[in-house]
C-alpha cells in the first residue's frame, strides 16, 4: 500500500529542538516556531488522503510497525533571476535548489507532521528528499511499507 499526497504552502524547516525544565519536567519544543503551522497542514492533507479515499476509517496509524518508505519532493519558488525579461526560463536555470533551506530540516518536518497518522514514530521512516524549483511551493509526499527483504539479499 502506498499513500501519495500534496500540501500546497511554503515549506518549512523544522530545525534543531531546544529543551527545557518546567516544574521538574523536561519540555522539547522545536527552535523553528514558523515550523508548527506547516506541520500542521502536512498532517491535515495526510488526514484527509487517508479519510478521503477510504470508505471505512482507517486505524491510525496506518504504519503501526516495521519500516516505511518515505520519499518527499519539495518545491520551492524559483527566484527572478532565473526568467529572461519577458517571462521565459533561461536555458541555463537549475532544476534542482541547492540553498537553504536544506532537505533533510525541510524533511524532519514533514517526518514528524506524519508521526501518529502515516506511522507510529519518525525512527520507522527510510526517508528520501530532494528540492525542486517550481512556480507552485509545496511538498509531494509518498510512502509506503517496505517489503520483506530476502535474507539472500542482505
Amino acid at each position: 500500500m502506498t499513500v501519495h499526497f500534496v500540501v500546497h504552502g511554503q515549506p518549512r524547516p523544522a530545525g534543531s529542538k531546544k529543551a527545557y525544565v518546567v516544574g521538574g519536567r523536561a519540555i522539547v519544543v522545536d527552535a523553528n516556531p514558523a515550523s508548527k503551522p506547516w506541520k500542521q497542514e502536512v498532517t491535515s492533507a495526510a488526514l484527509a488522503e487517508l479519510f478521503g479515499e477510504m470508505l471505512v476509517e482507517p486505524s491510525l496509524p496506518l504504519f503501526p510497525d516495521g519500516a516505511v518508505f518515505l520519499r518527499m519532493r519539495f518545491t520551492l519558488k524559483r527566484p527572478k533571476t532565473h526568467r529572461r525579461a519577458d517571462g521565459t526560463l533561461k536555458t541555463d536555470a537549475p532544476h534542482f535548489h541547492t540553498n537553504r533551506p536544506d532537505a533533510l530540516k525541510l524533511a524532519r518536518a514533514v517526518e514528524d507532521a506524519l508521526s501518529g497518522v502515516v506511522y507510529r514514530d519518525d525512527a520507522q521512516t527510510i526517508p528520501v528528499a530532494w528540492k525542486v524549483y517550481g512556480d507552485v511551493e509545496g511538498v509531494e509526499v509518498w510512502a509506503s511499507s517496505v517489503p520483506p527483504i530476502p535474507e539472500v539479499c542482505v
